[in-house]
């Protein structure tokens, strides 16, 4: 087999041995119409490329290493190999999620460890150029009351995900101030970005927000990692700052041990699903009101131990078990959206992240 149509190729991301992990680099798994999976193997190696990111138009994937604390840009060789192209670029530390703008012109690279966001500026072959970062985040809260007297407690920030929203702004969760950041990128000074914090959206104390997606409606989903809720931010027709609006549960009453990790939208729109570890479970949120509320269906099992990561692809959902170590598949009803009967179970090494090498872009505003 010489190449793979783009469609059929779905890259996994993974902790390796500098992580505790049991992968080895950048996987690739072909990906059949029945929703059957299979492996084809390491595309790269690399030191746990744990979130991934595909250019728009152009054969470059994005990996960040969390450890080494860097981002590399990997070209297609072959059936689905991937080599570097370019250095790796240094990142903050626990990088821990890259995305691409629609256009490719920068990336954005969120790191949990320290809480930097890093903006690199691309060129016309994809190649990384430059790097900016961007403010550091401020706790809303302040600083808590420490354990002694007149002792005071400052909360890490921890930024965790970007999204490229579709008006062309950026917007990145900070897990450890319980933040959204809105950003604008344009050019600044010669040929670096310039990216300006736009407003920020304050969530509850507490929360956590980790993984956010965006309705067609516009509204912007959250999954609260520590609170494991979804929180809905608004745009204001009168300022086109977002608001928050609707919290609400994302599961059926959470177990003490729970985290919250991925969120993900079917296709039309019409349901939202959220991955919770510890019970293993992929909650099904209707979507209502427009976008502005989601209201919960169903919880199933996951299949797996750890469901760090999921992907929801031609009426299909694809679960990604970090602990276990496998992608399992289940076939999406239609009607209700819900999750049938397990229909693939796929064995993958420690899998963080399910990416498929053709991106569905965001629609501009």
């Amino acid at each position: 087999m010489d190449s793979l149509p783009a469609h059929d190729l779905i890259w996994t991301g993974s902790y390796t041995a500098d992580s505790g992990g049991r992968g080895t680099g950048i996987g690739a798994v072909a990906a059949a119409a029945d929703g059957t999976l299979r492996w084809l193997g390491v595309a790269a190696a690399a030191d746990s490329p744990s979130f991934l990111a595909v250019h728009p138009s152009l054969p470059v994937v994005y990996a960040v290493a969390e450890q080494a604390r860097t981002v590399r840009a990997y070209r297609r060789a072959g059936a689905f190999g991937l080599e570097p192209a370019g250095p790796a670029w240094p990142a903050g530390d626990a990088a821990c999620h890259v995305a691409v703008e629609p256009s490719g012109r920068f990336l954005v690279v969120c790191c949990w460890g320290d809480g930097q966001v890093l903006f690199y500026e691309l060129d016309a072959d994809g190649g990384i150029v430059d790097r900016t970062a961007g403010v550091e985040s401020r706790d809303p809260y302040g600083e808590a009351p420490g354990r002694g007297p007149g002792e005071r407690e400052k909360r890490p920030s921890r930024a965790h995900a970007a999204l490229m929203l579709a008006d062309g702004r950026v917007m990145t969760t900070d897990l450890g101030h319980d933040l959204l950041r809105i950003w604008n990128v344009g050019p600044g000074p010669g040929l670096a970005l310039g990216p300006a914090l736009d407003h920020e959206v304050v969530l509850p104390r507490g929360s956590g927000p980790r993984h956010l997606v965006q309705h067609p409606g516009g509204h912007v989903f959250v999954v609260t990692e520590y609170s494991i809720e979804v929180a809905v931010a608004g745009l204001s027709p009168d300022s086109g700052d977002f608001r928050l609006g609707f919290v609400g549960p994302a599961a059926a009453g959470a177990q003490p041990d729970d985290s919250a990790a991925e969120i993900a939208l079917a296709a039309d729109g019409r349901y939202a699903y959220v991955g919770v570890r510890g019970s293993n479970r992929v909650c099904v949120l209707e979507v209502a009101a427009g976008g502005a509320a989601l209201r919960p269906v169903a919880d199933v099992p996951s299949g797996g131990d750890w469901p760090r990561h999921h992907l929801v692809r031609d009426g299909l959902l694809h679960v990604a078990h970090e602990r276990s170590g496998d992608v399992v598949t289940f076939p999406l009803d239609a009607a209700s959206g819900l999750p049938g009967i397990p229909a693939d179970r796929l064995q993958v090494a420690s899998p963080t992240a399910l990416v498929p090498a053709r991106p569905r872009l965001v629609p501009r505003g």
